[in-house]
């Protein structure tokens, strides 16, 4: 009886076209971070679960992928790469001057999202600049973000800002205890309009209540910003936004800025700007990242951050394939030409010139005809030779 071995739920093989696609669109992100001045860093796919407990982080432990270790303590597949290199700025990087520019190429490990379609691992590229506080190292962040999607050869995307500040200043202004504030915050990030609505009937009377029933409309150009001001008054996260935007449009990245007040997504794990980047193509945000000034001193080392992560197999699926060249070439050799039929090989494009296993030349012309090579290079100890198939 055979048995059909597939892939574990949420994980998947991926040939040829996909890696390669993968491959380059890595290449452009890290080829990228490294002209701006990061340097990479790379932390084990396997961490303690309590780093991530320690570290504040909003994922949900049933997010994680778990696993026991033979001394019985728990750990977990990485679901997240900022808290691992926060970490490591704190620990091992501590006698290093701030600010420090971070970038990694790793795959995270999530479980929960399969009934959606989702994968259990994704590749991520991402940046982090910690030790870095105010609008400049947020300006860096959010160029580099713009700029990532277009080292990519995306054309049609854009980002979106938006404040944690601004959220919190409207919630604090409402009476209300924590959960209810947890459940008003989901309502906005799914934006539920007509759930939010009712939850809020009861709060009608209370001086932020329009302002947070409008939240998750607020979306769109800078005029947003505007809508806002109108809204909730004169607010230090709207200015901020304001002064990014102007500063972003001068700089030539305008275009590709939108803001969406309503992003209150972890809202508790990001202290300032947020944003997340979407590609025409794609279903979902592809690019999300923000500023998180209390996870470093979470490890020892106070210190403020930003940064963002890319899903580098979103992204591809959205730019033009990478078409591998066609085999024209096989090398027949013999066994003492091995060196020769080699340097053959090295000497041509990459993919486009193989050696043949065959010990026959006859073999070796059969072999290029299945792989659509026009050509057999015959190399013999007196010389050599180019047979056409």
């Amino acid at each position: 009886m055979k048995y059909s071995i597939n892939t574990p739920e949420g994980t998947r093989d991926r040939l040829f076209a996909e890696c390669r696609d993968r491959r380059s669109a890595q290449d452009a992100l890290t080829g990228l971070f490294r002209r701006r001045g990061y340097a990479e860093v790379s932390t084990p796919e396997v961490e303690f679960y309590d780093l991530f407990l320690q570290s504040g982080n909003p994922m949900p432990q049933e997010a994680m992928l778990k696993i026991i270790d033979r001394s019985g303590k728990i750990m977990v597949m990485r679901p997240d790469c900022t808290a691992p290199i926060a970490r490591v700025a704190a620990t091992k990087l501590k006698a290093m001057p701030l600010p420090q520019r971070l970038f990694y190429a790793e795959t995270v490990f999530r479980s929960g999202d399969q009934h959606r379609g989702g994968s259990s691992e994704i590749a991520q590229c991402g940046v982090e600049l910690i030790g870095a506080a105010g609008k400049k190292a947020d300006l860096e962040i959010i160029a580099m973000a713009v700029d990532s999607l277009r080292a990519c050869g995306l054309a049609r995307f854009h980002i979106e800002l938006g404040h944690a500040g601004f959220f919190r200043s409207l919630a604090g202004r409402m009476d209300m205890d924590q959960e209810q504030v947890e459940e008003m915050r989901a309502l906005i990030e799914g934006k539920n309009f007509a759930a939010l609505n009712d939850f809020l009937a009861p709060y009608a009377d209370q001086p932020a209540s329009k302002a947070l029933s409008r939240l998750s409309r607020l979306f769109g150009g800078v005029e947003v910003l505007g809508e806002a001001e109108a809204l909730a008054g004169e607010n230090e996260a709207v200015t901020y936004l304001l002064e990014l935007s102007e500063t972003l449009s001068n700089a030539g990245y305008g275009k590709y800025i939108r803001f969406d007040l309503g992003l209150v997504h972890q809202i508790d794990y990001y202290t300032g700007v947020v944003f997340r980047g979407y590609v025409e193509g794609a279903g979902d945000a592809v690019l999300s990242g923000g500023r998180y000034d209390s996870l470093v001193a979470s490890f020892g080392r106070p210190a403020p951050a930003t940064g963002f992560a890319v899903d580098v197999d979103a992204v591809a699926m959205c730019r033009p394939s990478v078409e591998a060249p066609p085999v024209g070439v096989l090398v027949h050799f013999e066994d003492s030409e091995l060196d020769r039929a080699l340097a053959a090989v090295d000497s041509r494009a990459a993919g486009t010139c193989e050696l043949s296993p065959c010990d026959s030349l006859e073999g070796s012309v059969a072999l290029a005809r299945e792989k659509g090579a026009a050509r057999v290079l015959v190399l013999e100890a007196g010389g050599e030779r180019m047979v056409e198939v």
